[in-house]
């Protein structure tokens, strides 16, 4: 498995009713890396990742975790949806929705005890979240709901993480919450997958970037993708950047 990227993929082609979404989708990434998927709305970058993850059929290609499927890598991965994707009035607290991300470890037969329920609060001290153990998820803020998610994922103690938007609609505080999050899996060797859309904070919060649009524009060290020209090419006319082109861009805003 070491020998193994943690994801490669390879000619993904996803389609809605048989307009493609995604097309030709070819990239592998290596280990240990925080890596941002950037792009216009609309270029697939959820998609990629319920595809990945099988949520979604795919037309043609196909996506290994360390060599193989996903199904047969669940135990490996931690998912962090969408905060809206999520029906936050289910009626369970934040430590029960943190202790389901230990059910893979368990069999079929087991229902978690002692040892899951302590990994749950060990996840929810590091999120910052502890003390909100017994509280409903649907009485909790936004961003305490996404630190909720983000806790859940941790419990899971993946090699290889996805985030879907983790920053989306959070206060200040969750943001820098996740960043030292995201800091604390990379020391752990950890690899990490985030969609995100604020351009202005992809070279402080990433070391890899991939740059979609239906399609594979770059993928590779910020240093080296996140730069205007390649920017242009994943945006089209939707941005004005500031930049010489070669160099990460100075500032980036809409037309």
């Amino acid at each position: 498995m070491t020998n193994r990227p943690p994801l490669a993929v390879q000619g993904l082609t996803v389609a809605y009713q048989k307009k493609p979404v995604l097309e030709d989708v070819t990239f592998s990434i290596p280990e240990g890396k925080l890596i941002g998927i950037v792009g216009p709305n609309g270029a697939g970058k959820s998609t990629l990742i319920k595809s990945v993850l099988g949520l979604l059929p795919v037309a043609s290609g196909e996506a290994l975790l360390y060599g193989k499927p996903y199904r047969e890598q669940r135990k490996l991965v931690g998912y962090v949806p969408q905060r809206e994707s999520v029906d936050w009035d289910f009626p369970t607290n934040a430590l029960d929705v943190v202790t389901m991300g230990t059910y893979g470890r368990l069999g079929w037969f087991q229902r978690p005890g002692a040892r899951e329920r302590n990994s749950a609060m060990e996840a929810l001290e590091k999120v910052g979240m502890a003390e909100y153990a017994d509280r409903q998820i649907s009485q909790l803020s936004g961003g305490q709901q996404q630190r909720i998610f983000l806790a859940r994922a941790l419990a899971q103690d993946a090699k290889l993480y996805f985030m879907d938007e983790p920053f989306v609609g959070v206060d200040a505080a969750t943001e820098k919450a996740i960043v030292s999050l995201l800091g604390a899996l990379k020391r752990d060797g950890k690899t990490v997958l985030v969609v995100h859309h604020d351009l202005s904070t992809v070279a402080e919060y990433f070391d890899w970037v991939l740059l979609l649009n239906k399609t594979v524009i770059d993928v590779g060290p910020t240093r080296d993708v996140f730069t205007a020209e390649k920017l242009q090419r994943t945006y089209g006319g939707k941005l004005a950047v500031l930049g010489d082109g070669n160099a990460a861009p100075v500032l980036i805003g809409t037309r």
